[in-house]
């Protein structure tokens, strides 16, 4: 590891969105004198007659669920964005409002309401990748579907409001901020240099070996350079691919695999059900080509120092630009160890 970024302040370059992030590898030495909280022994049973999620249970909306045996799908009963509104444009003076549509869905990995993705079989997170791609490839055949969002929000403190183990993927009719940042370095690069930029990136990676935390035969786990949040990672697909669509069922069970691996990993790093919000980023499905993008899903988990102790972000981070102490190769370093 270079000494410099082990020792002294610096910035950080985001390849994928163009943005900074400032690092002050210093700052780990210092005390922790913050806020502790008390660690929750909490033991959920495999089936819990009030969870809406369980098979067999009445949800919100009077529905109830089907007796699912492993991945079941279903239509957010309270879903952000609205499919049947009619096409509107607000626009007076520096104000301006355009129409949002969309499909949200809820995906149940699984009816056993004490699991999580830590705690599944590969071939049980297979199905769940299976799902995934069922539902990318028919929402975006959706005329106003432009791009489908597939994320997890894990644990009460990532604002999960219900433990089962489930999922959520938003469809919708424009790209979302973070997307539109990826799409337009992803095309930058790919337009000056014929390559995939996930793919260059990955070469330096695998050469210096300072960040990687698990590979197989398909994909890599690593925590990227310009990581934000403490234990922060990314699995990269090792071959460019626009989507999840382009995985043969060899490498979706290797992708079910590095799934496997990290969450497994998480859950060791505190011994404790590690909280998170993961997401995949891929191609929109708006009717292009986009062979500019590499598809690859994130894994952002709040926790610190331990089970207990929360990163936040606050002040500079809220004011500046994003800021961590503890480097990508310290974290990746003990995550490696849990593998």
């Amino acid at each position: 590891m270079n000494n410099n970024l082990q020792d002294y302040s610096h910035k950080r370059l985001n390849i994928l969105t163009g943005e900074w992030v400032l690092v002050s590898p210093h700052r780990a030495k210092r005390p922790w004198q913050g806020q502790n909280e008390a660690l929750s022994k909490e033991i959920r049973p495999a089936y819990d007659s009030s969870c809406y999620l369980c098979a067999g249970n009445k949800r919100i909306n009077g529905e109830i669920n089907p007796n699912y045996d492993d991945v079941f799908v279903f239509t957010n009963d309270f879903a952000a964005l609205q499919n049947e509104t009619k096409p509107f444009i607000v626009k007076e003076g520096l104000l301006e409002a355009h129409i949002e549509q969309g499909i949200c869905k809820v995906i149940c990995f699984s009816p056993d309401h004490s699991k999580s993705l830590a705690d599944m079989s590969i071939q049980g997170i297979q199905k769940v990748v299976e799902a995934w791609q069922e539902e990318y490839k028919t929402l975006g055949a959706i005329s106003n579907i432009n791009y489908v969002q597939i994320f997890e929000n894990k644990g009460a403190v990532m604002g999960c409001s219900n433990p089962h183990p489930h999922g959520q993927i938003w469809s919708q009719s424009t790209l979302p901020n973070e997307v539109e940042k990826k799409e337009s370095q992803q095309r930058i690069y790919y337009n000056k240099f014929g390559s995939s930029l996930l793919v260059d990136y990955l070469k330096k990676e695998l050469e210096l070996q300072e960040r990687i935390i698990y590979e197989n035969g398909a994909f890599v786990v690593l925590v990227p350079f310009w990581a934000i949040w403490p234990f922060e990672t990314m699995i990269i697909p090792k071959q460019a691919q626009k989507s999840i669509l382009e995985m043969t069922d060899s490498e979706a069970n290797h992708f079910s695999e590095a799934i496997s691996v990290i969450t497994k990993a998480y859950d060791r790093l505190f011994n404790t059900s590690f909280p998170y919000s993961s997401g995949i980023h891929q191609a929109p499905t708006n009717g292009e080509e986009n062979k500019h993008w590499h598809w690859h899903m994130s894994f952002y988990p709040p926790l610190l120092r331990s089970a207990t102790v929360k990163k936040f972000m606050v002040g500079y981070e809220m004011f500046g630009s994003p800021q961590r102490d503890i480097t990508a190769e310290i974290a990746a370093q003990r995550l490696r160890e849990l593998v």
